[in-house]
């Protein structure tokens, strides 16, 4: 059912630009939106959009000649895969409507359950709302205090993939430098024009009254929730921030302090600088939260260079640890969100779940480990606002082929197969990988890796293509994982310590059954 035929490398040299040149060339069909929809992981809903007859059957391509890489995406290529492979395979329509992706924060209703999380991206009033003109449930605000913020420059690195894409993304940046005067003035300007959508205050106290007055500050000019920042890594005076979520106990004393101030839903974001999250999250709890917000990001460096021995980014021959986001770290988010999903302790609070989410199966990972709202940040920062549509589509569609009626059906339903250790897990039988042999391009990258990386079991045959050693594999994937034409699945052919069987049949595997 959820088997992508399409993916992010099929168009890897794409650059989604922002007045895509292939659509206005092609003036069939919007080649630029179909293009972001495979990036997203969205091609079942990409392909509902597209023609029953297909326009790029004997069409000279125009849009690939416009491209601002010209002849280096296949797009009509693409599109014809659209049409061919993914529609006929549709399972359901389209839903015309998103009433699934309805939700609610600790009470309060949410158009969906995708939230700008506190940053840059959600830090004024135009930003925000353009994200709600594209489409988002809500915004997380960028946190307010009450003390003056003065920003470096440069303040942002990354860590790139071989393609460009950015893998991991480091930020020393702080919190709003706008006065808590002016920002409340923002929170009225906004409720007044969108009054359904949903205000998430992120705030932070030096002192209980500060903690206190500013929880006040927000429920009275608008805001739907308070969001409490104890997991800013970047913070230039100690003790905020980070600081506090590894305390419990001071987790708990501002927690209790913001309560004083609001009747409003209080979220605590807690910090993933700790070994376990669950602490602070009780202390949270016990503090008068309604839920809690994870992860923030990882204390970090990145990028040292070789000539000046300065990390980035680099302010003035000086650099700092910063805090890391972007698809490297959602791993570890989703472990310390299933920790806490699992506590029996927080049972009942509204779990917001963010670190690394670019496409809805990100998302959805989120909410099937019990995350009932989800907010993002890198990723808007690399591909803008309009990342909305397929993070909707995407996720509303999957919903309907599980013939699931509302979110809360999905949420959760991961955590009970999540064990924190290992002892747990069957360790009786193999699972052969199967060599697809009509993809195979044989370029040997699965031979390599078993013999430097594995356990010696794949050679190359007389034709280029991979053979396996049955009696030398031990099933653990690292050529599936390594194929970069994708030409290697996990097969129904298993091993136990006594025999060879085949699921299906019994018979025992030979080149032809794996290859």
């Amino acid at each position: 059912m959820f088997e992508q035929k399409l993916y992010r490398s099929d168009m890897i040299r794409c650059t989604l630009c922002a007045a895509a040149p292939c659509s206005a060339a092609c003036g069939k069909i919007d080649c630029a939106a179909l293009l972001r929809s495979i990036w997203f992981a969205d091609e079942k809903a990409a392909a509902s959009r597209f023609p029953a007859v297909n326009p790029c059957i004997g069409c000279p391509a125009p849009c690939e000649k416009a491209c601002v890489r010209p002849g280096e995406v296949p797009i009509a290529s693409l599109m014809t895969r659209l049409h061919d492979e993914v529609q006929p395979e549709l399972e359901v329509p389209v839903p015309e409507d998103e009433h699934r992706l309805r939700t609610e924060m600790c009470g309060v209703p949410l158009e969906n359950p995708f939230l700008l999380s506190s940053s840059v991206v959600a830090s004024n009033y135009d930003m925000c709302s353009r994200a709600f003109e594209a489409g988002w449930g809500g915004v997380a605000f960028k946190t307010i205090c009450s003390f003056e913020i003065h920003e470096a420059s440069p303040r942002y690195s990354a860590i790139s993939g071989s393609s460009g894409t950015i893998i991991g993304f480091k930020n020393i940046e702080q919190l709003s430098d706008h006065s808590v005067a002016k920002n409340m003035e923002i929170f009225r300007a906004l409720k007044a024009k969108y009054p359904t959508k949903f205000i998430l205050a992120s705030i932070m106290g030096q002192y209980d009254d500060e903690w206190e007055e500013l929880a006040r500050c927000c429920e009275d000019n608008g805001a739907d929730a308070i969001e409490l920042n104890f997991s800013c890594p970047n913070m230039a005076e100690g003790g905020l921030g980070s600081d506090i979520g590894q305390v419990p106990a001071l987790v708990e004393r501002f927690t209790a302090a913001a309560r004083h101030g609001t009747k409003l839903p209080i979220l605590a974001k807690l910090t993933p600088n700790v070994a376990v999250m669950s602490p602070a999250a009780e202390a949270a709890l016990y503090g008068g939260a309604d839920g809690i917000a994870a992860i923030n990001t990882i204390k970090s460096i990145v990028g040292v260079n070789p000539h000046t021995y300065v990390s980035s980014p680099a302010v003035h021959g000086m650099s700092a640890v910063g805090g890391y986001s972007g698809c490297a770290v959602r791993p570890i988010a989703l472990r310390f969100l299933a920790e806490l999903g699992q506590n029996p302790k927080l049972k009942g609070m509204h779990l917001s779940g963010m670190g690394g989410i670019e496409t809805w199966q990100d998302a959805l990972e989120f909410i099937l480990l019990g995350a009932g709202t989800v907010q993002v940040t890198t990723a808007v920062m690399q591909f803008g606002y309009r990342i909305i549509d397929d993070l909707k589509a995407g996720l509303n569609l999957y919903l309907t082929e599980k013939n699931f009626e509302s979110l809360s059906e999905a949420r959760g339903l991961g955590l009970e197969s999540v064990s924190e250790t290992t002892d747990v897990l069957e360790r009786d039988t193999v699972v052969y990988p199967h060599f697809f042999r009509e993809r195979c391009i044989g370029c040997g990258r699965c031979s390599i890796s078993c013999a430097d990386g594995g356990h010696q079991a794949i050679r190359m045959g007389k034709d280029g293509k991979p053979v396996l050693d049955a009696a030398r594999c031990v099933g653990c994937h690292l050529c599936i994982l390594v194929c970069p034409q994708r030409a290697i699945r996990p097969s129904r052919i298993r091993r136990d310590k006594k025999q060879l069987h085949r699921m299906a049949d019994g018979s025992e595997p030979g080149e032809s059954a794996l290859c």
